[in-house]
């Protein structure tokens, strides 16, 4: 309804109630699943609605008791992830420490691989996902599914799978949705051997892949010249 006030004042009664709770707190405090309504109505006006958020946290961490929320800053940086601006996604992680006091969390970081990958920038991607590592942090699903969708944003699907790999060799199962998106960069780059690697893990982890006939039959479409 536009009234982000009180929907961060919700956020603050959430993290109250359940910031010391033994449940996941992983997930339940993940701007990509359960915050994702938030991040959305952040980046409803573009910057405009981002900034005015970012200016209101900051302004709320130097109040009196002070109201400090990394989980709060991470909808902004994926919000800013979401209309494509990599500088303020940047700058809004940085803030995270240099401005708020706070230390980022695997959310964090996560926003920030998705704004890297989004546009792109799949070195600069991995290059997050190996500065958290060496920092001690731990990754998560997530963070393998996000590096997976930056590597295949530059068409390369065998580096996908080296990330797949990992994934598996540190205790996650990749999501139906994440071989389906390799797949179809298999299909489309006509690599007949990685494709088999897909339905190789796919049967390990007793997925089944819908068939995708309808888009395969779009992009193996010729035209004849009878159409011209």
């Amino acid at each position: 309804m536009g009234d982000l006030q009180r929907a961060f004042i919700t956020l603050n009664e959430f993290e109250t109630a359940y910031g010391d709770s033994i449940i996941d707190m992983e997930e339940i405090f993940s701007p990509f699943t359960s915050l994702y309504p938030l991040v959305v109505a952040c980046s409803r006006k573009g910057f405009e609605t981002l900034d005015s958020v970012y200016f209101q946290l900051e302004n709320l961490s130097r109040a009196e008791p002070p109201y400090k929320s990394v989980a709060a800053i991470n909808c902004v940086i994926l919000g800013c992830a979401n209309i494509w601006d990599l500088d303020r996604a940047y700058q809004t992680f940085e803030a995270v420490g240099s401005s708020f006091g706070l230390t980022p969390d695997i959310h964090s970081y996560n926003a920030l691989i998705y704004a890297f990958g989004k546009l792109k920038k799949t070195f600069e991607a991995s290059r997050v996902f190996e500065h958290l590592v060496s920092l001690g942090v731990k990754p998560n699903a997530m963070s393998y599914s996000l590096l997976v969708d930056a590597h295949l944003t530059n068409r390369d699907q065998k580096a996908a799978l080296s990330v797949i790999d990992e994934m598996v060799n540190a205790g996650f199962a990749p999501s139906k949705e994440t071989l389906k998106k390799v797949r179809r960069r298999c299909v489309r780059e006509m690599d007949e051997e990685s494709n088999d690697r897909v339905e190789a893990l796919a049967k390990k982890f007793d997925i089944r892949m819908n068939t995708e006939n309808r888009k395969n039959i779009l992009f193996n479409l010729e035209y004849s010249a009878s159409y011209a």
